[in-house]
Parts: structure tokens; C-alpha cells; sequence
């Protein structure tokens, strides 16, 4: 029973099942039939909007095509002409190339001339305002050349009697030292040859004395001591005439170097500064 009864509810199940699966398929078919028709209707639709812009193309191309068609015979015209044109203008340019090379010459030419003009007007400019330049120091130098020349006048007033007094100077300074010289050479001598008698009586008196070693060592350390002193005066006296010759010298340089200064000649001195070993 139970078997029965489910079996029944079954086959119910199923019958509702195919009624609602066969309804809801009829609603779709409808839908889908719906659709299709107003894509259809969509679809006319467009393809008549487009049908219609590709005719309004092809007419404006072919309208378009037409036009150009004319402008390239007009075009085909015009460069007719211009080629005819062209050949003219060529043969005028050969016929021109020849006064044109002697033109572009003289262009050339006359730049350069320009640019020498240019430098010359400019080494002109740059000439006048050295020119000037050179006048006003010229003026300067000559003022300066009176100055000087009126100085100069002076100084060698001055020179003159600077001269003078130099030259009495020296000759004054001159003679004392050629005196004092004199007299330290001759002592020098003196006592060199007093020197050399001593040592000849030395010797002589050493001779005749007999003297044992120990006096004449004695006598020898006398005289050494004796020797030195007369040695130490003679350096002392050389050392006075090395101080007088060298002031003397030290004089006359600076007198030759005035004289020179004055543009005096050396040659007028009339003296040789004085010299020692």
C-alpha cells in the first residue's frame, strides 16, 4: 500500500513537474520568439540606416572623384604650362649663369674691399685717437723738456761746483794720505831693517857669548818675545795702511760715481786710487 502510494504521489510529481517544465518552455520560446523579432526589426533597421549612409558615401566619393578628376585635368594643364615655363625659365638661367659668376666675382671682390675699408677706417680711428694721444704727451714731454732743461741748468751749476769741491777735496785728501802712507812705509822699513840688525847682533853676540843651552834657550824666549811685540806693531801698522788705502779708495769710488751721475768723464781725475796686498 505504502509502495502504492508513493508510486502515486510520484507519478503526480512528475505529471506537475512536466506541466510546469512544458509551461515554463512555452514561456520561453515566446520570449525568445520575441526577442528574435525585435532584433530582427532592430537589425532591418540599422542595416537600412547604414544602407542609406553608404549610398550618401558613394554618391559624395563619386561626386568627389568627379571633382578631382577635373582638378587633375586642370593640374595636367597647369603643369603643362609650368613645364614649358620651366624650360624657358632654365634657358634664361644658362643664358644668366655667366654675368651671374662674374657678379657673385664682384660681390666677392667688393666684400673684401669692404672689409679692408672697415679695417682701414677703423685703423684710421684708432690712428687719430693715438694721434692725439701723441700730441698731448708731446706737449707734456716739452714742458717737461723746459723743466728739465731749467734743472739741468741747474744741476750742472751745481755739478761745476760740486766738481770743484771734490776735486780739492781729493787732492787735499790725497796729499795727506800720500804723506801718512809715506811715513808708515818708511817706518815699516825702519823697523824692519832695526829687525834685521837685532838679529844679525843677536846672533853675533850669541856666537861670541858661548852660552850653555839653558841661558840661550833663555835669551832665545827673550828674543821670541821680542820678535812678537816688534810683529804684533808691524801687523798693527799694516792694518792702518789697509784702513787708509781702503778709505782713500772708498772716497775716490764714490767721487767716480758722482762724476758719472754728472755725466763728468773718469778720465779727468788725473790720479789711480791707491792699492794694498
Amino acid at each position: 500500500e505504502m509502495e502504492a502510494k508513493y508510486t502515486r504521489k510520484m507519478q503526480a510529481l512528475r505529471d506537475e513537474m512536466d506541466l510546469r517544465r512544458k509551461t515554463e518552455l512555452h514561456e520561453l520560446e515566446e520570449r525568445k520568439n520575441t526577442q528574435i523579432s525585435e532584433l530582427m526589426g532592430n537589425h532591418e533597421g540599422a542595416f537600412g540606416a547604414i544602407k542609406n549612409y553608404y549610398n550618401d558615401i558613394t554618391a559624395k566619393n563619386l561626386t568627389l572623384i568627379n571633382l578631382l578628376k577635373e582638378q587633375v585635368e586642370d593640374l595636367k594643364k597647369k603643369e603643362a604650362v609650368l613645364e614649358k615655363e620651366k624650360a624657358e625659365v632654365l634657358l634664361q638661367n644658362k643664358e644668366l649663369t655667366g654675368p651671374l659668376q662674374e657678379s657673385r666675382e664682384l660681390v666677392a671682390e667688393l666684400q673684401k674691399k669692404l672689409v679692408h675699408y672697415y679695417r682701414d677706417k677703423e685703423a684710421l680711428m684708432n690712428s687719430k685717437a693715438h694721434l692725439k694721444i701723441t700730441q698731448k704727451e708731446l706737449k707734456d714731454l716739452q714742458w717737461e723738456h723746459e723743466v728739465l732743461e731749467q734743472r739741468f741748468s741747474k744741476v750742472q751749476a751745481e755739478r761745476d761746483e760740486l766738481y770743484q769741491k771734490f776735486t780739492r777735496a781729493i787732492n787735499e785728501v790725497q796729499q795727506k794720505t800720500g804723506f801718512k802712507n809715506l811715513l808708515l812705509e818708511r817706518k815699516l822699513h825702519g823697523l824692519l831693517s832695526l829687525l834685521e840688525q837685532k838679529e844679525v847682533e843677536l846672533s853675533e853676540v850669541v856666537t861670541a857669548s858661548n852660552l850653555s843651552p839653558s841661558a840661550l834657550s833663555l835669551v832665545s824666549h827673550k828674543l821670541e818675545d821680542v820678535l812678537n811685540s816688534k810683529n804684533a806693531t808691524i801687523q798693527d801698522l799694516q792694518l792702518q795702511l789697509a784702513r787708509v788705502c781702503k778709505a782713500h779708495n772708498d772716497m775716490l769710488q764714490t767721487f767716480e760715481a758722482k762724476l758719472t751721475a754728472f755725466g763728468i768723464p773718469l778720465d779727468n781725475l788725473g790720479f789711480q786710487p791707491l792699492s794694498f796686498p
